[in-house]
C-alpha cells in the first residue's frame, strides 16, 4: 500500500510536478532578504505553489507575476489581489513578452524550481538574459555547486560553462530538506544569478555543442573527443587538446566557439 502524499494547507503534493513546498519561516525570511525586493520591481515567481514566498514578496511589491502549472494552485493564487497568474508550463512561457509588459524595467526572476526540470528551466531562461536584472532560485544543492564550480574541480562541467558565460553566480543560502513539506531526499541551496552586462558575442548553439563533446568523456584528454570533433570540421586554429575538459576555463571555450563561428580570427 502506497503511503499518503504529504499535504499542506489542504493541498496534496503532486509527485509528477515535483512539488516540495517551502514551509520553514526562517528560511523564507532569509530568502526574501537575499532577493531584497523593492516596490516597483518587475518580479516573476516561478512555481509559487502555496504562496510561502509569494506572500512576503507581495508585502514589499504590491504587484507580482507568478507562473504556476498546477491548475488547482493557480485557482487559489487568483484569489489574491496584486497577482498576475500565468497558468502554464514554465518551459513554454515567453519571458520576452513578460519583459515587454514591464519595460523599461528589467525582470527579476525568483522561485523554488521543480528539481526534476531545473536545468531545462535555466537553459530556457538563457535566451532572455539581456532582459533580466537578476535571478534567485532554490535548487538542489548539487546543481548549484555545479553552476558555480571553478575549473579543475569535480563539479565543473557543461552546466558551469554554459551559465558562467552569461551570468555571475554565487550560492547565497543552503537549505536542509526539513525546510520543505514533503521534505525532498536532497539538500537544497539558493543561487543568485546576475547577467553579465556585456557578455562575449557568440553562437550559443555552437558553444553548447562543443562543450557537450568536450565533457562527453571527462577522464580522457580532449584530443580523443573535442580534438577529433575539431578535425572533422577543418579547424586549423590553436587550441590545447592535451588537457581534460574540466581543466579548460570558460573563457577558452567561449573563444573557441567564437573562432569556429568566424567572430574572431584564429
Amino acid at each position: 500500500m502506497k503511503p499518503a502524499a504529504a499535504t499542506l494547507d489542504g493541498h496534496r503534493a503532486r509527485k509528477r510536478f515535483g512539488q516540495h513546498f517551502l514551509s520553514d519561516p526562517a528560511v523564507i525570511d532569509a530568502l526574501v532578504r537575499a532577493i531584497d525586493p523593492e516596490a516597483g520591481d518587475a518580479v516573476v515567481e516561478i512555481g509559487p505553489g502555496l504562496g510561502a514566498l509569494t506572500q512576503p514578496l507581495l508585502q514589499r511589491l504590491q504587484r507580482l507575476t507568478v507562473v504556476e502549472l498546477d491548475r488547482d494552485l493557480a485557482a487559489r493564487l487568483r484569489a489574491h489581489g496584486g497577482l498576475t497568474v500565468v497558468q502554464a508550463d514554465v518551459l513554454t512561457v515567453d519571458f520576452g513578452q513578460l519583459a515587454d509588459a514591464c519595460a523599461p524595467r528589467r525582470l527579476r526572476v525568483v522561485g523554488n524550481l521543480p528539481y526534476n526540470i531545473s536545468t531545462p528551466i535555466l537553459f530556457h531562461l538563457l535566451r532572455w538574459a539581456d532582459r533580466v536584472q537578476d535571478q534567485h532560485f532554490m535548487l538542489q544543492k548539487e546543481v548549484v555547486e555545479r553552476m558555480v564550480a571553478a575549473p579543475c574541480s569535480a563539479a565543473y562541467g557543461r552546466l558551469s560553462v554554459m551559465l558562467q558565460w552569461r551570468y555571475a553566480m554565487e550560492c547565497v543560502l543552503e537549505v536542509p530538506p526539513q525546510a520543505f513539506t514533503p521534505p525532498p531526499r536532497v539538500a537544497s541551496a539558493v543561487v543568485r544569478m546576475e547577467p553579465w552586462p556585456q557578455p562575449a558575442p557568440l553562437d550559443v548553439a555552437r558553444l553548447e555543442e562543443l562543450v557537450q563533446v568536450a565533457f562527453s568523456q571527462r577522464r580522457k584528454l580532449l584530443r580523443h573527443t573535442l580534438g577529433r570533433w575539431l578535425e572533422e570540421r577543418g579547424f586549423g586554429g590553436a587550441f590545447d587538446v592535451q588537457r581534460r575538459a574540466e581543466e579548460v576555463p570558460v573563457a577558452d571555450y567561449v573563444a573557441l566557439a567564437q573562432r569556429l563561428a568566424g567572430l574572431t580570427p584564429a
